[in-house]
């Protein structure tokens, strides 16, 4: 006779693998895009709130701590790097368009990669922030790998630096299309560039939801951001730090 399943025990053996969670954060992120893409792709269901949400549920309701979720999900971590080198792809195929808008690109990158900085060191050193605080938040327009890194080679802490992070694209993705839509702003490129030097991988991925060439512009954005980030938050910090 056929042993009837107890699910208690099979879940007790599935937690205990690796993979579970890589499974989870999969069907999470398959789940939200769906109903993403069922809304018309509308700013406000981004489809990593969603995802981030579904775990987050799934991950209270099991009991289980965010190192052993992570353990299991970290390739997807790992697959940041190369995300972000794959976006040298359409930045090739659309050279020519890009070189014509070189002048323009390098002032935006400056003043934004500037304020982003100064603007989140500034109020929290006003606050009263201490040291390893500012150096959290100063790379919060940073895609998460590279923002990490720089906080932990500044004092901060990369785990609230990942949370600041997060919240920035998230944030960033959510309001760009209305945003630019009340300014008045209908260029792709730019509104592509603002929202990848704003909100990183994040603003990236919701910038190739709306157009290819949006989506180029981000990803170049992102990049040049992430250089331009790690060379002047040491200056930023030494000067704005009480």
């Amino acid at each position: 006779m056929t042993r009837p399943i107890d699910f208690l025990d099979l879940w007790v053996y599935l937690s205990g693998e690796p993979l579970l969670w890589l499974s989870v954060t999969v069907c999470a992120y398959a789940a939200a895009d769906r109903i993403s893409a069922a809304t018309g792709r509308n700013p406000f269901a981004n489809p990593v709130v969603i995802a981030v949400a579904f775990i987050a549920l799934v991950l209270l309701g099991t009991g289980t701590g965010y190192r052993t979720y992570f353990e299991g999900a970290q390739f997807v971590h790992f697959l940041l790097g190369p995300a972000t080198v794959a976006l040298a792809v359409p930045l090739v195929r659309n050279l020519a368009a890009v070189r014509r808008m070189v002048a323009p690109m390098l002032l935006a990158l400056l003043a934004g990669s500037i304020t982003a900085v100064v603007s989140a060191v500034g109020i929290a050193a006003l606050l009263g922030a201490p040291q390893p605080i500012l150096a959290a938040l100063a790379p919060k327009s940073v895609t998460t790998a590279i923002a990490m890194a720089i906080s932990s080679q500044l004092g901060g802490e990369p785990s609230l630096t990942a949370v600041v992070v997060i919240a920035t694209g998230v944030l960033g993705a959510v309001i760009v299309t209305p945003f630019f839509n009340a300014l008045g702003v209908t260029s792709r490129e730019a509104r592509g560039f603002a929202v990848g030097l704003a909100a990183h991988g994040i603003g990236t991925a919701r910038a190739f939801q709306v157009s290819e060439t949006a989506g180029l512009f981000a990803g170049l954005a992102m990049a040049l951001n992430a250089v331009l980030t790690a060379l002047i938050v040491p200056v930023v910090l030494r000067l704005l730090s009480p």
